[in-house]
């Protein structure tokens, strides 16, 4: 079958097609999934994207050792591979805290037109993320998972092996928590109240 024919199978087709021996599957999934995995740790692990890489790569393996005994209709492989990698983050945070030194995470790249914007969207992303650092874990992956990744409350709560209420209360705690720690820098990150 033609790799472009992949891109109209599902994440859980695919991967019984690497488990019975299709490579080419792998690819396919590999490059749908791939960069969903990456993104989401460097998030996680506060921007910094060679612990992520090193993540996203150690769950990829993890996905491919257990192609072999997915029971498929359990969970979407989605589900089950952003909670793999969100619990890697948070092991490598916890295992890292307090020797973590917040001006060596590399700031994210930005292709702004004008060094201004650029500038600007950079002390926003760095706001964000410093006030994502100040977060419990477990609001932390819920805020970032709901308003970032763009899940839905019922998906997250798969991954996070929580209720949907339970979701809400993080998400809310969490955004709340973002709002209090952002709120007196609106000013000087370009957020002047039009009133």
């Amino acid at each position: 079958m033609p790799y472009d024919a992949m891109s109209d199978r599902s994440d859980e087709d695919l991967l019984e097609a690497y488990a019975s021996g299709d490579a080419l599957a792998a690819r396919a999934l590999t490059a749908r999934l791939g960069p969903r995995v990456f993104a989401h740790a460097v998030r996680m692990l506060g921007g910094d994207r060679a612990e992520a890489e090193d993540v996203a790569q150690e769950a990829m393996l993890k996905l491919w050792r257990v192609a072999p005994s997915w029971r498929a209709g359990e969970a979407k492989v989605t589900t089950w591979l952003y909670r793999v990698t969100a619990n890697m983050c948070i092991d490598r945070m916890r295992k890292n805290r307090g020797g973590t030194d917040l001006d060596a995470i590399p700031e994210p790249v930005d292709d702004a037109p004008s060094a201004a914007d650029g500038i600007q969207a950079r002390a926003r992303a760095e706001a964000l993320q410093n006030a994502l650092d100040q977060l419990p874990d477990r609001q932390r992956q819920a805020v970032i998972l709901r308003h970032i990744e763009g899940m839905a409350n019922p998906e997250i709560a798969q991954i996070m092996d929580i209720g949907p209420r339970a979701v809400e209360s993080l998400t809310a705690r969490g955004k709340k928590a973002l709002e209090a720690h952002l709120s007196g820098r609106r000013a000087e990150l370009g957020f002047e109240d039009d009133d």
